[in-house]
């Protein structure tokens, strides 16, 4: 196999596992109500569909971490789409809500192996001036699940039961698959000696005693923590209070998709220029302040909602794509992968643990608690950013300043004049 390929096609081959990834993720949220009527579930109980999904992710996460610095990210990405494939099709047989528990959390293994590794993929694949733009063009796969995957999908658990997306969702990761298997060449990049539970448990203690990568696990755990406490009953406060229908439901799904496509790459190549954290900061003030602002919106005006989520999924766009971004910064090629299944690990602690607490504040304090909560949880993560990991950005750039200097390389020595 060649070593390098047309970076087009690696971009459209890592987008369209994200697209199926991400879908099966978020189309969760808005047929919750429908897998509430068909599996006779109290609502407040759905929010274990996120938990047991996100704490498989995480322990998974941390198993493929090491694997793919040993053998190469080819084959986690390999291994991960046809399981994905494989489990998203069990979804038809989920007649119960145990049964659908069960299958979530074999997706989750699913979702852990995929996770950090297409990132990682990214980081060996393209040079450090690159990342940016190719990171923000991978991610936009979750764009497009909001714009097409979600939408289409939510009409068809309307249609045709909750089961319906899923078994969609599995075709396009079988897709993804053959593309991996012909198309996609292992990088270039130095992978691990050895593996052994002993030096992958090493290897993550060694991560974790610096600093950087503490802070970094942190911004993780807040983040994602704010985003599923804030999604988990949106699209049941929409149908409850704006008195949203699935198709409207879907429509807004699609709005926001399309914000994250115009943001995301653009974010990227901003953060390629003007530095990572300054453009992570300010995207998650922007989310912070839209979070609650939109509880305030009456059903005599509900129109509102959709500009309003436009320009809250734009900023969460904008700030996904330079935080991948930067992870791939903090680790070489031989312990990248592990330092993004760490992260990812801790990630996905976050989301779950949201996802439960949402559950607890929707039955205390309904939509609008969700709201102020995720607001506060995003703000943690912009601070944490602030104290810790833009002074970690711009000594790294410095490093790279020089480095580049020395071989030639265009774009470091620009990004490190504009901090």
């Amino acid at each position: 196999m060649k070593e390098r390929s047309d970076p087009v096609l690696v971009i459209a081959t890592l987008w369209l596992l994200v697209f199926a990834a991400a879908s099966q993720i978020m189309i969760i949220a808005p047929i919750l109500p429908r897998i509430a009527e068909e599996l006779s579930v109290e609502k407040s109980a759905l929010g274990l569909l996120m938990t047991i999904y996100a704490v498989s992710v995480g322990v998974f996460a941390l198993i493929a971490g090491p694997i793919s610095d040993r053998f190469g990210r080819r084959r986690i990405l390999l291994v991960g789409a046809g399981l994905l494939a494989v489990t998203l099709g069990l979804h038809a047989f989920a007649n119960t809500f145990a049964v659908l528990l069960l299958v979530r959390g074999l997706a989750g293994a699913a979702g852990g192996m995929l996770s950090g590794a297409a990132v990682s993929y990214v980081g060996d694949y393209f040079p450090v001036h690159q990342r940016g733009w190719a990171s923000g063009w991978v991610m936009s796969g979750i764009a497009a699940g909001q714009i097409l995957g979600v939408p289409l999908g939510n009409l068809l658990a309307d249609w045709l039961g909750f089961r319906a997306p899923f078994l969609a969702f599995s075709i396009v990761a079988a897709v993804a698959f053959l593309f991996i298997w012909f198309r996609l060449p292992q990088p270039n990049v130095k992978l691990g000696e050895s593996l052994s539970v002993r030096s992958a448990l090493l290897g993550y203690g060694v991560l974790l005693r610096r600093s950087e990568v503490r802070a970094a696990s942190g911004a993780f755990l807040a983040m994602f923590m704010g985003i599923s406490l804030f999604v988990t009953f949106f699209p049941t406060w929409l149908e409850e209070y704006l008195g949203f229908s699935a198709f409207m439901v879907s429509m807004l799904y699609l709005v926001g998709g399309v914000a994250n496509v115009i943001a995301g790459p653009r974010a990227g190549k901003l953060s390629d220029r003007i530095g990572r954290t300054t453009v992570i900061i300010g995207a998650s003030v922007g989310v912070a302040l839209l979070m609650p602002i939109t509880t305030l919106v009456q059903p005599t005006f509900s129109w509102v909602i959709y500009p309003l989520f436009f320009l809250t999924m734009a900023f969460v766009a904008s700030r996904m794509s330079p935080m991948q971004a930067l992870m791939t910064q903090l680790a070489t090629g031989a312990q990248r992968g592990t330092l993004m299944s760490l992260v990812t690990s801790i990630g996905q602690i976050g989301f779950g643990m949201g996802s439960a607490f949402a559950s607890a504040v929707w039955r205390l304090f309904g939509f609008t608690g969700n709201a102020i909560v995720a607001m506060v949880s995003v703000l943690l993560m912009a601070g944490i950013v602030w104290q810790y990991l833009r002074k970690v950005e711009l000594r790294m750039l410095e490093e790279e300043l020089i480095e580049g200097e020395q071989m030639g390389e265009a774009g470091v020595p620009a990004l490190t004049r504009h901090l």
